[in-house]
């Protein structure tokens, strides 16, 4: 959801990668709230971030403790970015409890991305 956030604030200004520890296919209930927000985030991929130690980034922003605690090093990086945010894939409950969880947390990354592009590229 936070790919889709920044490219849809950044628009072409900027180059995102999506990688995880455990990539797997986007979410269905993630892509189902982020188009009721007219995103749509149901081609994005999550790659291993094996594949991405030989790039240069600017930035490397981790959403998820796990991801913080597993990333590689990325020397090139000019700045690191850690945000805690809860992983709704592991809510429970109802389809209604499960929904309003994603929502929560896809307005959450919506703060954070619209805020760390103004504040870091001025965008």
């Amino acid at each position: 959801m936070a790919e889709g956030w920044i490219r849809q604030f950044a628009k072409d200004k900027v180059e995102v990668y999506s990688a995880g520890t455990h990539p797997e296919p986007v979410n269905s209930v993630a892509i189902k709230v982020m188009q009721s927000l007219c995103v749509d985030i149901s081609q994005h991929q999550s790659n291993l971030l094996d594949e991405y130690l030989n790039l240069d980034f600017d930035y490397v922003i981790t959403v998820c403790d796990s991801a913080k605690e597993l990333c590689p090093t990325f020397p090139s990086a000019s700045k690191v970015i850690h945000k805690s945010f809860p992983d709704p894939a592991k809510a429970k409950g109802t389809d209604e409890e499960v929904l309003a969880v994603y929502k929560k947390v896809r307005d959450m990354l919506k703060s954070f991305c619209k805020e760390f592009l103004q504040k870091e590229l001025g965008i």
